[in-house]
């Protein structure tokens, strides 16, 4: 059933096209997911739909009378106000139990206890699990949520996940966050250049169609293109018979009987002619209207850092470091490394103590007990993930020129700041008018323009759109220096973190392997916990008599015989679970 429909919704700001031809249709329970560059008008149709905003022309229908729209505004539009508000409204309402169970799940625990000074120093991630909280618990028909998962930690990703699959309204997600968006919708549309387009599936199979739908059109418009030339050379070819047929008409014979019926014959040839071209150019008129346009490229946004120098091999060494606040420890006796050139991903909870470990690096906070030495020589740049700290009243252009690096070097920040996607009219204007993804990316090119031998990126993917995500992921793929990544983005830290820092069980450890290796493994650890010891030692004995079968099959083949790799490859899969079941 059918809760809304929009139908040639457009929107202008000033000067500036935001919204030109918006055309969409929202049935009872999907799941939708809304996508598109920083800019593309995202945040402007969702207020569009929730009422805050009118079109300029085109109509929203509401199908059902008294639909309620939970709307989830980014983190950084809350305020200790609107959470003030929310608390009150949670004691009149039914909903107090739900409000709680929630708030509790995401790890925010006693929060009906929490006074203004406690409101005022809210985390961004505590402000999203807060304003989810509320609004699931409110149980809307239509749930609007804008980059709900930017300060989640993995957790609350899945427990939010496992929400929205279990909800019985309608869902419209604005987010960049890849796996979220394949686990929680069934449809993409997509906003580009003003205009809506449809694509069934998650946001995997989008990429995918939108690859193949972009093939297909520029197969065809290319062989339009040839069909054109075609028609061209064709005009061309009977323009030069006509001109001849018009020039041999107009001759001047010495026999007036032969004069007579070679000038009709030519002038009729030069007519007929004539007609084939105007057939020809009308062809080639309806096919600029009609034909198959090209393809749009994607706004493609580049990024490059310098190669740091190679200065010695080990930067970073924590010698059974501890910190703690008052009474509660953060971490204790913990040891670990960073070598140059490594890509480590920082694993933990929120609240774990990330970011007092991250200070420490930058030297802004001490050890309690143990040693941290960090390379005398190395030069440490961090990108915040909070974009509210740039002057709101300055230029880009302004802005980086305050830096010592962009002044030695305007042009190199001109080149990058176009390689991101700003032309010279974004240059002159003030950081307050920019979304929160261009901000992002203005931190980014300070930080570019830096030489350093570390790079801590705390939450680099926030507010950036998906293009940009994926960009930035080839960038640090081939970055040669050492990185420090804090991201909930799970592609990310797939792609990039070859090694982890984890917070666990009170400390810090080192793990030898990427995300993905390492979550699998926890998986396992999990589900062999549930074990008792009996089902263990069977596990172990049915390995040991599988072991044994093996082998004693492969003592009698030669390393030719068909079936010996696949032997070979399965006594290597025994030992090894046999390992893991003995650790």
């Amino acid at each position: 059933m059918t809760l809304l429909t929009l139908r040639g919704i457009k929107k202008s700001f000033g000067d500036t096209n935001v919204l030109v031809k918006v055309d969409a249709d929202l049935a009872s329970r999907e799941r939708v997911g809304l996508v598109g560059m920083n800019g593309a008008g995202k945040t402007t149709l969702a207020n569009l739909i929730f009422g805050t905003i009118q079109p300029d022309e085109g109509k929203l229908t509401f199908h059902q009378d008294q639909l309620r729209i939970g709307y989830l505004l980014q983190s950084t539009s809350y305020t200790v106000s609107t959470f003030s508000k929310m608390m009150a409204q949670s004691d009149e309402s039914r909903e107090t139990e739900q409000f709680l169970q929630t708030a509790s799940h995401l790890g925010l625990h006693k929060v009906k206890e929490w006074d203004g000074a406690r409101l005022s120093g809210l985390s961004g991630g505590e402000k999203t699990k807060l304003a989810i909280a509320h609004i699931l618990s409110s149980k809307p028909d239509i749930l609007l949520l804008d980059e709900p998962t930017n300060h989640l930690d993995f957790d609350g990703v899945d427990y939010l996940v496992q929400e929205l699959q279990q909800y019985s309204g309608t869902t419209i997600v604005i987010s960049h966050d890849r796996y979220f968006l394949d686990r929680t919708v069934n449809r993409i549309i997509e906003l580009q250049d003003g205009v809506s387009t449809s694509f069934p599936g998650n946001y995997t199979f989008y990429r995918e169609e939108k690859s193949r739908r972009f093939q297909s059109q520029l197969h065809q418009y290319e062989e339009q293109q040839k069909y054109e030339q075609k028609i061209e050379a064709e005009i061309k070819r009977l323009k030069n018979w006509s001109t001849k047929a018009h020039r041999e008409a107009g001759k001047v014979g010495k026999m007036a009987e032969m004069r007579t019926g070679v000038k009709e014959f030519y002038r009729s040839k030069a007519k007929s002619m004539d007609k084939q071209i105007k057939s020809r150019i009308h062809r080639l008129e309806k096919i600029d209207l009609e034909g198959v346009k090209k393809p749009g490229e994607e706004a493609k946004v580049t990024f490059s850092w310098d190669q740091p120098d190679k200065r010695g091999r080990r930067i970073v060494e924590a010698q059974r470091i501890g910190k703690s606040y008052g009474g509660r420890s953060l971490f204790k006796d913990s040891s670990f490394y960073l070598q140059r050139g490594e890509k480590i991903g920082l694993l933990g909870p929120n609240g774990c103590g990330k970011t007092t470990l991250i200070q420490m690096l930058l030297g802004q906070k001490k050890v309690n007990s143990g040693q941290l030495w960090i390379s005398p020589t190395a030069k440490v740049a961090y990108l915040t993930q909070d974009v509210s700290d740039l002057d709101q009243q300055r230029t880009v252009l302004e802005l980086l020129q305050e830096s010592h690096e962009v002044r030695s070097d305007v042009g190199k920040a001109r080149t990058m700041l176009a390689n991101m996607g700003f032309d010279a009219s974004m240059l002159q204007k003030p950081i307050a008018q920019l979304s929160l993804g261009e901000r992002t990316r203005i931190k980014l090119s300070q930080l570019m323009m830096r030489e350093q031998d570390l790079l801590v990126l705390d939450e680099p993917t926030n507010h950036l759109d998906l293009a940009s995500r994926e960009q930035l992921e080839e960038t640090l793929s081939d970055y040669c220096g050492t990185l420090i990544v804090v991201s909930h983005d799970r592609y990310l830290m797939d792609k990039i973190c070859t090694k982890l820092l984890v917070f666990q069980g009170g400390g810090i450890k080192r793990i030898e392997s990427g995300y993905e290796a390492f979550r699998e493994r926890t998986q396992s650890i999990h589900v062999a916990s549930e074990l008792n010891e009996q089902q263990l030692e069977e596990e172990k004995l049915v390995i040991a008599n599988r072991l044994a079968v093996v082998l004693g099959e492969l003592s009698l083949m030669k390393s030719t015989d068909i079936r010996y790799a696949e032997l070979d490859e399965e006594y290597k899969q025994l030992l090894a679970r046999k390992k893991w079941l003995s650790t």
